[in-house]
């Protein structure tokens, strides 16, 4: 892991609750402070968040965060599934990062039973996750912008989006939560026009970051907002177990596409983004330039797949996957087999596996482990979101109120996948 950035001297990280800044009894006549909620429904909180803030004038003295409201139990809820019904599940954990959230648990599942998949469906999924994981940072910016009084750039990143989802809906027939991925491949091969349209999209997309770094770059206000605040060392950044764009704004050169590759990252040309600021401003460059980085990766992804045309789309191992549809009007056989998948479910051999993809947020990691039947027998995810808020009070230390707003939108936390 390559550090480079000195932001600040020594450790902002509070003590003893990492956590929790607690006020300092030294530096604050504790008469003068003033107790707030920070949510847990307010406009800027990017789901149900609480956090309880104590004041002193305009300055933050102390904060801790309360968290639960959205829990889910997707975890558990997982364990008392199939395999094959579980698969819905993880994308519904982080509804921007989607496409990501299922491919790690699809590649836990491939991993326990040693299934290879084809090439086309490893070129595929890389396509899609980087396509939803400029879907993911569309959203954030134009949210974040928002926050801060830049309200046309919400609308211009949401067209952009739009075009996303509708790439999305082209491949699979839903726009968000896709249920594409299966274990062994694909649920259906690339429709025709896909290609023309990807790159369609790869056009306006590189001339739209350029359009919106134009707005915003040269924003005084933005800028005031944006520089400065919110500091995060590298080593602070570390200690904290942060990764993503949050992790190399503070000067970090660490992507797991580029660290420890997966799917076929190693086969494709594209750079790490890496900032040295630690502040807002340079998670919001590290955005910026990943949506590029993305737009490389998804053009490769686009000529190679057209080289692979008529190519098998999923494994054919009829105890996992799906057999054909059109096999269902002809084969009793295959019937049987559709039937007792979509019902039964399949076995996965004993054991246990961690894998881990780069989402949107970072190291989103899948931990299953299985006794040999048709069920995980315990999920765990290791959830970018909740380690970024484990960053929130190192971020606040000498912070405005004002600040607030702006320095937890940079961390780029989505409360389902905090809570689950």
């Amino acid at each position: 892991m390559e550090s480079t950035a000195q932001i600040y001297e020594g450790s902002r990280i509070p003590s003893p609750i990492p956590t929790v800044l607690q006020v300092d009894p030294d530096k604050h006549d504790l008469e003068d402070i003033l107790t707030i909620n920070f949510g847990p429904n307010h406009p800027s909180t990017h789901g149900v968040l609480r956090l309880v803030v104590d004041l002193d004038g305009e300055m933050v003295a102390g904060l801790s965060a309360v968290i639960g409201y959205l829990h889910t139990g997707f975890e558990k809820t997982m364990e008392q599934k199939t395999w094959w019904k579980c698969i819905t599940y993880p994308e519904r954990i982080d509804y921007l990062s989607f496409q990501t959230n299922e491919l790690v648990f699809v590649l836990a599942i491939e991993k326990l039973l040693g299934l290879e998949t084809p090439r086309k469906a490893t070129w595929m999924r890389m396509c899609l996750s980087e396509l939803n994981r400029i879907h993911s940072h569309l959203v954030w910016l134009g949210t974040s912008a928002l926050e801060l009084g830049a309200i046309s750039m919400f609308w211009y990143t949401f067209d952009e989006r739009d075009a996303i989802l509708d790439l999305s809906e082209m491949v699979c027939g839903t726009r968000m939560h896709t249920r594409y991925f299966q274990a062994g491949g694909l649920a259906e091969d690339i429709p025709p026009g896909f290609y023309e349209n990807a790159r369609t999209f790869c056009k306006q997309m590189s001339k739209a970051v350029d359009e919106y770094e134009a707005i915003l770059d040269a924003n005084a206000i933005w800028l005031k907002r944006t520089k400065g605040i919110g500091l995060l060392s590298a080593d602070d950044a570390i200690a904290l177990g942060q990764s993503g764009p949050c992790l190399r704004a503070s000067g970090v050169n660490w992507d797991l596409r580029k660290n420890m590759p997966y799917l076929a990252y190693d086969e494709v040309d594209f750079d790490v983004p890496v900032y040295t600021g630690g502040d807002v401003y340079d998670r919001y460059k590290v955005h910026m330039d990943e949506m590029r980085q993305s737009v490389r990766i998804i053009a490769q992804c686009v000529d190679r797949l057209e080289e692979m045309e008529g190519e098998p789309w999923i494994a054919d191992d009829r105890k996992v996957v799906l057999p054909p549809r059109h096999e269902l009007h002809t084969s009793m056989e295959s019937l049987i087999h559709h039937f007792k998948i979509v019902t039964e479910g399949y076995s996965v051999p004993e054991g246990e596996v961690y894998v881990v993809v780069e989402s949107a947020r970072g190291e989103m990691g899948c931990y299953v482990v299985s006794d040999g039947g048709p069920k995980p027998w315990r999920v765990k995810f290791r959830a970018p979101s909740f380690v970024a808020l484990e960053a929130t009070a190192t971020c606040m230390r000498d912070a405005a109120v004002a600040d607030m707003i702006a320095i937890v939108g940079s961390l780029d936390g989505v409360m389902g996948e905090v809570d689950r």
